[in-house]
């Protein structure tokens, strides 16, 4: 069969993106004239501004008569969900790997999953172009992760090719060439056709997509049989129930878009248009005798959040969509894609508690709600706690950072701190490399501290390792806040007496209301204060008392920096022009009142 199925793997900023460009620019997929700019996969606005791929896209080429199906995967651990099960849909792997970073966290996550799919993997050492870069120990490394990992002998014997995403050259040597076609070839060459076994249809529903015209699509690879338009098949539910339905139209991947066929045989990818009430991991099979395929598992979460309505003061003034039915309704509208996303209902009917992988995960979920319209509170994230014969236990996670050597001790101090364990520290290049096994609590709020204790210098990726006893209290944030007394809108005069309380979230001119946190306190311990007091006029001037005030402009936070800052008796206020940190309780009086109870109690 003429049919290449294909996905790239490797961990985030490697170039898995750029090297999908280079594929369909080598491939004519575009005219010659066309103005088609980087990351050409990457259309999802988030997905530009953070440089990231949040979601997993297909594109399909055509070289020297085969089609090759291609498939692009997020590097992040937090989308870990995403590459599980469109890994399904693939027969081989592009394993990609920086030529001076090497294998990372999340390269042996996403290798290890290919490699238990018994999927054939090309490894390409990327960036051979950079200086430092060490494409042979790289190599030698990979080799090493893929012999840890229990690859079969086959496995074992990858082809490599070297080259640089940017320049758009790939080699199976060190000598740049012209284009990519090398790799091309090798495609074709090591990636096997699809298996294609005897038998009625099967095809497992391993993606979404959403037309406003044709309504939910849903996309997959037939790996039995064959598929056609408006043939009756049976729709097998995970949960084991049996739906008849019927195909409305049918698509196959064509360069960035779909064309639509009339048939799908086996091997190919597809979508399928017309199908009612299905999810992910549903078998598509025969209408007479249907039989279903595994069910596709992925990998539990491990941090939930709390999601409510907006109940601040300023509830309703910004967003389109307020209410509790809002909320709850997007939600569950998000499980249906996002597999490794959990909502269970809590007593109040106003509040969600969503379980997702990590703060990223989440982060992108909320600025993705708030993009459309919603307002929302969020409360501090929270690691799953489980208990395993008997023990209590907590996520654990390994964090590898790489850092400049004068900055390794400061980096070490930071994580041991947080109950971190160092288990490898080696030296590459000028960088220093680190490896811990810390717990997921000690990685909330630590990306913004590590930044400023290295001057920006430390590159760090973690990834989920195991569950492991409880490790007792972990160091939150050191100082307190400072949270408005009165409702009003700041004033410059009393911004200007509070700066040596504190640096401020807000300037001058800004709506505040009683219980908002404006500020962080410079000593710990919160402190109440009023920022909206005005100076008193009268009409006699002394010279030099009305000098002009001199603020210091106010700090700017994304949102996962607040979801890291936050404690446990506050929350963030999410709407789509404003994030704002707030006390849960907004009452100073009933705060004091909360406190005593908990320290009662905890006596």
């Amino acid at each position: 069969m003429n049919i290449r199925n294909i996905a790239i793997i490797a961990h985030v900023d490697h170039g898995k993106t750029t090297l999908v460009d280079r594929i369909l620019q080598a491939t004519k997929v575009f005219r010659d004239n066309q103005e088609t700019g980087e990351l050409i996969m990457d259309n999802n606005d988030l997905e530009r501004e953070r440089g990231i791929t949040i979601f997993s896209k297909n594109a399909a080429v055509e070289y020297n008569g085969v089609k090759i199906n291609v498939i692009d995967t997020p590097g992040h651990a937090d989308f870990g969900g995403e590459v599980e099960r469109v890994l399904k849909m693939a027969d081989g792997v592009i394993l990609l790997v920086d030529a001076f970073e090497g294998p990372m966290p999340q390269t042996r996550f996403v290798l290890q999953k290919a490699l238990h799919l018994n999927l054939k993997p090309i490894v390409v050492i990327n960036k051979v172009d950079k200086p430092n870069c060490r494409p042979d120990e790289v190599h030698d490394a990979v080799f090493e992760l893929f012999f840890n990992l229990d690859a079969t002998e086959e496995q074992l014997n990858f082809p490599t090719y070297y080259g640089s995403g940017k320049n758009g050259w790939f080699n199976d040597s060190l000598t740049p060439t012209e284009d990519i076609l090398p790799l091309m070839d090798g495609i074709l060459k090591y990636v096997p056709s699809p298996v294609v076994t005897e038998g009625n249809l099967q095809l497992q529903i391993t993606s979404l997509d959403y037309s406003s015209f044709l309504g939910r699509i849903a996309i997959g690879k037939v790996t039995r049989g064959t598929i056609k338009e408006n043939m009756p098949i049976s729709l097998m539910q995970t949960d084991g129930s049996i739906k008849k339905s019927r195909v409305r139209e049918l698509y196959v991947f064509e360069g960035m878009g779909k064309k639509k066929v009339s048939e799908v045989v086996a091997g190919d990818l597809c979508a399928v248009v017309g199908l009612e009430d299905f999810n992910i991991g549903d078998t598509i099979a025969d209408f007479e005798n249907p039989e279903a395929l595994p069910v596709i598992s992925v990998d539990e979460p491990t941090m939930n959040m709390m999601f409510s309505i907006n109940n601040s003061p300023f509830f309703g003034k910004d967003g389109k969509f307020v209410t509790s039915r809002h909320l709850r309704d997007r939600l569950m509208k998000e499980t249906e894609k996002n597999l490794a996303l959990r909502v269970v209902d809590t007593d109040s009917a106003d509040s969600f508690l969503v379980y997702g992988r990590g703060i990223l995960h989440l982060g992108v979920l909320i600025e993705t709600m708030r993009r459309e319209g919603y307002e929302l509170t969020v409360g501090q994230p929270q690691v799953i706690v489980k208990e395993i014969n008997g023990v209590k236990s907590e996520p654990y996670e390994t964090l590898v950072v790489d850092v400049p050597q004068e900055y390794a001790s400061k980096v070490i101090d930071l994580v041991t701190r947080r109950k971190g364990e160092m288990h490898v520290m080696e030296t590459k290049g000028e960088m220093q490399h680190l490896e811990f096994e810390i717990p997921s609590r000690g990685l909330i709020g630590m990306r913004t501290q590590m930044l400023t204790q290295t001057a920006g210098e430390a590159v760090m990726a973690h990834r989920f390792l195991d569950y492991k006893p409880w490790k007792g209290p972990i160091p939150g944030r050191n100082n307190g806040v400072l949270i408005v007394k009165e409702a009003g809108t700041t004033t410059g005069y009393s911004l200007d007496k509070l700066q040596d309380r504190g640096f401020f979230f807000v300037d001058p001119g800004e709506e505040v209301y009683k219980g908002m946190i404006i500020g962080e306190n410079n000593k710990p311990g919160d402190l109440v204060v009023n920022p909206n007091e005005g100076k008193k006029l009268t009409n006699m001037r002394a010279s030099g008392s009305d000098a002009a005030t001199s603020i210091a402009p106010k700090t700017l936070m994304t949102l996962e920096e607040c979801m890291e800052y936050i404690q446990f008796d506050e929350c963030i206020e999410v709407t789509p022009n404003f994030i704002r940190m707030r006390k849960t309780i907004l009452d100073e009086e009933e705060r004091k009142r909360q406190q005593k109870r908990l320290s009662a109690e905890a006596v």
